[in-house]
């Protein structure tokens, strides 16, 4: 039998293959544009030239203290220019970069450091409390706990005073310690692009949160296919409303560096802010989750600048925007794509690619085929709605429910330390996302549901299981279900039907209720605490089993929680 063979046996060597990395966008940058603005933050401006020198310095700074390959550096902190630094110097200096949730607990972020034995954490000095707590839970449940370097940013937007803490604490200043780097070192590329460059964590919906492991490959993939699938141009002006603790900023952190563009740091998003930066900066792009487009289109008309200067393009994804919102913010001046991902897929990996003959539709038509997930972005090699039992495509009907999969460079190595969960994941030759869709007759898919009862409350997955584990350990409470209620707000939040124990007074239920959501806030994330509970009995089918559809149903019939007027 004849071994099929490539009409060559040239090799590869060191003028013709080099690993595929981001990192060499920063350098290109400096060289191209040098005194182009970087970062903007307030009062303080960076050039690219300025920029990579500090992300040499950090890199210089980090293998001085013998960090580098194999080990973990995380970062809390808020969209500030160290942050973006992070995502170049500590890759290359070898390590792995892990941007914390700075909205967690301090529990969840205790977990997070011991899990990825982060050998340093770099946090700003407004989330310092929140470190070092972390640091003491880690401690107490280790027993050979071995304290990482502690680095705290300072920023002349915040109180002093935590920063003096900080300090009188032990960590070592930002500025300080990338004073101790060089500026010109020597920083390699990875020799093999399978290396790990990030390490981002699930937002919590099993028992504890789940390490997603990226590779530089998928890293330098999707920061270029991401500006492919926008139309994102050289020198675009990017406003970072979207924290880039999310999936590394959705990779727009590499990608603005590729496009020598400019990024606009926003250490708290507000409808004002963009709109004063738009106008300020002549920001031509931003992403955000519906959530944040909804603060966008219902501000006061105080707070808004309109008509817009200019064209601004949005992405949005981290949930299924609504049809009226898309709608609104095109009214507005603002050019909207609808994307969709995980953190298992680098961010957004699919579109809702828009197309011309769209245009003759209503507005109605319109915002609803602009709702649906779309098709894969360039970067993705495979993307498909299976039949969750036999595994086959479903038809294309738009009405048959299957899981939505993917496979390509830019799925995710796996999961840290978790081989059951990979077997899972990536049984059968695809990575499962665990959301349900159809698929519709243009290839296009619509998720309808999530599976495992995930709440997507302003873009943040909130386990259910978990909420409800908190409420069984309330003295009162004798059962427990969550579900989803819509939220004017936030989309959906968090809604608990709860039963008591006999003998619970139950004269004054609004006590009890308030009672029961400051129980859960001395034990969750705050976005994670139920906006409404409901008491009664839970409906069960024959085997005991808590019928949340029942429940969804209710939430539905109640209606959405409102945005409070006060």
């Amino acid at each position: 039998m004849t071994v099929a063979r490539d009409i060559d046996d040239l090799p590869k060597n060191a003028a013709n293959y080099t690993a595929l990395t981001p990192l060499w966008f920063v350098e290109r940058a400096a060289q191209v544009h040098p005194s182009r603005k970087s970062i903007i933050h307030g009062s303080r401006h960076y050039t690219w030239r300025q920029t990579y020198h500090r992300c040499r310095r950090l890199a210089s700074a980090l293998s001085n203290r013998s960090i580098g390959l194999g080990s973990t550096v995380a970062v809390i902190a808020p969209n500030i220019p160290a942050l973006y630094e992070a995502h170049f110097g500590i890759p290359m200096a070898g390590a792995v970069v892990n941007t914390v949730n700075t909205r967690l607990n301090a529990s969840t972020v205790a977990f997070l450091l011991g899990h990825s034995s982060a050998a340093m954490v770099i946090v700003d000095q407004d989330f310092f409390s929140l470190a070092e707590e972390a640091l003491k839970i880690w401690s107490e449940k280790t027993k050979s706990f071995k304290a990482p370097i502690l680095i705290v940013i300072g920023d002349e937007n915040c109180d002093p005073k935590t920063l003096q803490y900080a300090l009188g604490k032990g960590a070592i200043e930002y500025e300080e310690f990338l004073q101790s780097g060089d500026p010109e070192y020597a920083w390699k590329p990875p020799e093999d692009e399978w290396q790990s460059i990030a390490l981002g964590y699930t937002s919590g919906t099993t028992a504890s949160p789940k390490g997603v492991v990226l590779h530089h490959r998928g890293a330098y993939l999707m920061s270029l296919s991401g500006a492919l699938i926008w139309g994102m141009n050289e020198g675009a002006v990017y406003l970072w409303t979207l924290p880039m603790f999310h999936c590394n900023g959705w990779c727009y952190t590499w990608t603005l560096a590729a496009l020598c563009g400019t990024n606009i740091c926003l250490r708290q998003v507000t409808a004002r802010a963009v709109y004063e930066a738009i106008a300020k900066y002549k920001v031509t792009h931003f992403s955000a989750a519906p959530v944040v487009l909804n603060t966008i289109c219902n501000a006061p008309a105080n707070e808004v600048i309109l008509p817009l200067p200019h064209v601004v393009n949005v992405t949005t994804a981290g949930a299924a925007p609504p049809p009226s919102v898309l709608s609104s913010m095109s009214q507005r001046g603002f050019r909207v794509t609808h994307t969709y991902g995980l953190s298992e897929t680098f961010g957004p990996s699919t579109v809702c690619a828009w197309k011309p003959e769209w245009e003759s539709l209503p507005l109605k038509t319109q915002a609803q085929l602009h709702a649906r997930q779309g098709v894969r972005y360039i970067g993705l090699e495979g993307l498909e709605v299976l039949n969750t039992k036999t595994l086959q495509p479903v038809p294309a009907d738009g009405k048959t429910v299957g899981e939505i999969v993917m496979r390509g460079n830019v799925v995710m190595k796996g999961y840290l330390k978790n081989p059951k969960a990979n077997e899972e994941s990536f049984a059968n030759g695809w990575f499962h996302t665990g959301d349900l869709a159809v698929k519709h007759s243009d290839g296009y898919i619509e998720i309808k549901d999530r599976s495992k009862d995930i709440i997507i409350s302003g873009a943040e997955n909130i386990s259910s299981v978990e909420i409800e584990n908190t409420l069984y350990s309330h003295p009162a409470i004798l059962e427990a279900s969550v579900v989803a209620r819509p939220d004017e707000k936030w989309g959906e939040s968090p809604c608990a039907f709860v039963t008591l124990k006999q003998g619970v007074d139950t004269s004054n239920e609004q006590l009890l209720i308030k009672d029961i959501i400051k129980f859960c806030r001395a034990k969750m994330p705050a976005y994670w605490v139920p906006k409404s509970v409901i008491f009664g009995p839970l409906p069960k089918t024959a085997t005991g089993k808590i019928q949340k559809n029942l429940l969804r149903a209710r939430t539905k019939e109640m209606g959405p929680v409102k945005i409070s007027k006060l």
